[in-house]
């Protein structure tokens, strides 16, 4: 199991009979898990976490709604089927986990019980919540990567559970007692991003005071997480580039070289192969992150982890729970933004309703409001509402940008040539010393109201230090 897994506990099987007179009981005996009839599983079930039932389809019809009665126990418990022939794995039903074919013989069917159990136990160790095929998958592929140094890529849609991932790959390796560091590529411009990934030289631009180690630096001998690495510049991708080959990298403002040792870990929602095709993307750097590539799938394809991932969610609160109906309607939503966005029902719930049952109309109630968030925007995106929200606040800082360079321009622009120095009247009313305070002024003025009065971020923006920025704010009087 993984390096930093809690101590396994007993897993409880349970081997469900069918009527006393059926079949002899003896082979399943053999296995030596505990066996029930029907009328005692319920009880068992709320009394034991209960990992695997495994029940004769020949002999116990064991219905959906039973399945359901036990899964609101615990979400996570799986049955399979055992089946007398290869018919009945085509005809599974919704309700079933899997199928294990009776005719293989005792010893194999405990073999692959003891493949399921091992499973669920991956599962827990890397904190993932559900009993999915797909999220078996990812696990599997995690137990696989994991004690390697290669480059992983986890390609996902938004809140499907990427920096999960990338923990659990660090914490599984031999690097997982050294840093684990992160950083969202896509939040932070390309030269704010080349100096917190790189590092900066003291000196290397208006108020770097002192030399500061970048994430690269920091990460040394661990893994670094690039989150949205689909987002990065051109010019970046170049740099990220020569610090995957060699391990070299140069901090902003230096010449010398530093050497650091990271496992890197990289994440995306967007397809890097048409980003390739566009040339918005490097092939050769797509080559260097994807050695090996985990795709976690949106919610909408592991609508099983619903009711696991609620319990989850509400474990401090076992007083709340859903209703079938409403489990049923919540089973039929897209959820576009996936984990996240379930996890933002169950803290409504939790704070809405505290206890009891969470009903049908509960259930409308949100998704109306999401409906809505989304359409009334200008644009029907489609997106959640918090998803929404920061690509309106994107493009918002575009759109600051943008205006701070018509401003520098026209500030430019009003700048007297070489050959008038000698001739400008600093004093005169009216004349371009006036206008460029003017705008200097509203330049200030404005970069302060888009940061809601936050000096440092409109210094920055400004590409002044602070104290010239207070300097200039005393003289505009500008609180």
């Amino acid at each position: 199991m993984g390096k930093n897994s809690e101590p396994e506990r007993v897993q409880q099987v349970v081997l469900l009979r069918g009527p006393a007179d059926s079949v002899d009981d003896a082979n399943l005996d053999r296995l030596g898990h505990t066996c029930a009839e029907l009328p005692q599983l319920y009880q068992l079930v709320k009394e034991t976490r209960i990992d695997l039932i495994l029940y004769d389809e020949s002999r116990t019809d064991l219905t959906p709604a039973v399945a359901a009665r036990i899964r609101r126990v615990n979400g996570l418990t799986e049955i399979w089927m055992l089946a007398g022939d290869k018919e009945a794995v085509g005809e599974t039903q919704d309700h079933v986990d899997g199928v294990i074919l009776a005719d293989i013989g005792v010893d194999l069917i405990e073999e692959k019980i003891a493949q399921i159990l091992r499973t669920k136990q991956l599962l827990a160790t890397y904190g993932i919540v559900g009993r999915s095929a797909r999220m078996k998958a990812v696990a599997e592929a995690i137990e696989r990567v994991a004690p390697s140094d290669m480059a992983v890529l986890i390609v996902g849609p938004s809140g499907s559970g990427k920096e999960l991932v990338a923990k659990a790959v660090h914490n599984n390796s031999d690097r997982g007692e050294h840093p684990y560091v992160a950083i969202n590529c896509g939040a932070l411009a390309p030269g704010l991003l080349e100096s917190e990934l790189f590092g900066h030289a003291k000196g290397a631009f208006t108020g770097s005071v002192g030399r500061r180690e970048g994430l690269f630096g920091k990460a040394d001998g661990g893994t670094l997480f690039l989150d949205e690495i689909g987002e990065t510049s051109g010019q970046m991708q170049v740099k990220l580039l020569r610090v995957l080959e060699d391990g070299t990298y140069y901090p902003v403002g230096s010449s010398s070289a530093n050497k650091t040792d990271v496992r890197v870990v990289s994440a995306t929602n967007r397809d890097l192969t048409e980003a390739i095709d566009d040339r918005r993307f490097r092939e050769d750097l797509y080559f260097r992150i994807a050695v090996v590539r985990i795709v976690l799938p949106p919610l909408l394809e592991r609508k099983s982890d619903i009711l696991p991932l609620l319990q989850h969610f509400w474990r401090d609160n076992a007083r709340l729970t859903c209703s079938d109906s409403a489990l049923d309607l919540l089973a039929r939503y897209d959820w576009p933004g996936n984990i996240r966005q379930l996890r933002n029902f169950a803290d409504r719930m939790l704070a809405l309703k505290g206890k009891g049952l969470v009903e049908v109309d509960d259930v409308q109630s949100f998704l109306d409001e999401q409906q809505a968030g989304a359409t009334h925007l200008p644009i029907a995106t489609g997106k959640t509402v918090e998803e929404a929200g920061h690509e309106l606040i994107y493009h918002a800082i575009l759109s600051l940008g943008t205006e701070v360079r018509i401003l520098r321009d026209l500030i430019t622009a009003h700048l007297p040539g070489d050959n008038s120095v000698d001739s400008y009247d600093e004093a005169a009313p009216g004349g371009p010393a006036s206008s460029l305070e003017e705008m200097e002024e509203e330049l200030i003025r404005t970069v302060l109201v888009r940061t809601n009065g936050n000096r440092k971020e409109a210094a920055t923006i400004l590409g002044i230090g602070e104290r010239t920025l207070y300097r200039k704010l005393k003289k505009y009087r500008l609180s």
